[in-house]
């Protein structure tokens, strides 16, 4: 798939000791987490040969690093750098959540990977403490948009409905959006430690509603519209949180690709596999099998002559002279 451009990765937000320079170069799929590493202020192992990403202010990381990834579009028309996806294929964070694990285990920084579709849902150090009171499943996501301070009383849904469960589900992840600023602004002291946060978020709803309705209906329209709204004001809410020494990014994929691999089938038959021992003979050892051998040897020796000693002591111990046990008794006797 070398080659092919799947998607569209997104800089909304970024402080300026994170430099990112205008330009259409295409960026690899699965350098995305390096991106995120990068920006963060740690190492990879691979060296990234991209350059959109520019060499920063290294004393003054960011606080937190916001990756946003939606289903079912190539590209949004958001506000900030774009680049072209080339080979999108899935991945993840859990590279760089290890290297905040690892750097700040101390300081329990706020780890957050989520995708309310499926339920899944990760969180780490205080996070736990923070997001306690979060929609993470549907039931709680349903329940959620219909309760007095939901997006529902504010968003104008146009030809979205509040009777369809596509329509639903794409608002909950809205929700979700709004949840995590509004809970992270109750608990603004964890947005100004030392110890840099992550979130990652997976959101699907859009690809439903494509496929629901069909991407050319008004009901896809809206909702694309709806979405790059929420993601921006998310992305505002976000940065000005963390004193604005954030990076809000977003992936707009609208399908992952996957790795093909071609069968084949031959009409021949198939050679046998050659034995690598036809002879039967032994497997050879190491460089350590001598010493190994001569201290099982030596250490077995010395105590089988252990114990012949001993057993021949004991069987021609005197009790009544070589014991001390029958002498004390002796005299015991004789005193009484």
């Amino acid at each position: 798939f070398l080659g092919v451009c799947g998607g569209e990765f997104s800089i909304l937000r970024s402080p300026q000791s994170v430099v990112f320079r205008d330009g259409s170069w295409p960026i690899p799929g699965e350098r995305i987490p390096d991106v995120a590493a990068l920006t963060m202020g740690f190492s990879v192992e691979e060296d990234l040969p991209w350059p959109g990403l520019a060499v920063g202010d290294l004393f003054h990381r960011p606080r937190a690093t916001v990756l946003v990834t939606v289903k079912g579009v190539d590209k949004l028309p958001v506000k900030g750098f774009s680049y072209p996806i080339e080979n999108a294929v899935p991945f993840s964070l859990d590279s760089v959540a290890n290297a905040i694990h690892t750097l700040f285990s101390e300081e329990t920084p706020v780890v957050l990977q989520l995708a309310p579709s499926e339920e899944r849902v990760y969180m780490v150090g205080k996070a736990n403490a923070v997001f306690e009171d979060l929609s993470v499943t549907l039931r709680q996501l349903r329940n959620r948009l219909f309760q007095d301070n939901s997006i529902l009383s504010s968003l104008p849904l146009n030809s979205l409905s509040r009777n369809n469960e596509v329509d639903l589900l794409f608002l909950s992840e809205l929700q979700v959006l709004y949840d995590i600023a509004s809970l992270l602004s109750r608990h603004k002291h964890l947005a100004k430690d030392h110890s840099p946060d992550l979130y990652s978020l997976e959101l699907s709803g859009l690809e439903e509603v494509g496929k629901r309705y069909g991407e050319d209906s008004q009901q896809f329209k809206d909702a694309s519209q709806i979405l790059v709204d929420s993601l921006q004001k998310f992305a505002d809410e976000m940065f000005n949180l963390y004193g604005g020494n954030a990076v809000v990014e977003v992936v707009a994929v609208k399908e992952f690709n996957s790795p093909l691999s071609r069968k084949t089938r031959s009409i021949l038959q198939a050679p046998q596999p050659k034995k690598e021992n036809p002879y039967n003979l032994a497997y050879p050892y190491n460089y350590d099998y001598s010493v190994i051998f001569n201290i099982v040897l030596w250490m077995m020796i010395g105590l089988a002559l252990a114990v012949i000693v001993i057993s021949y002591n004991l069987w021609n111990m005197d009790p009544g002279y070589d014991s001390i046990i029958y002498r004390m008794t002796n005299q015991k006797i004789r005193m009484d």
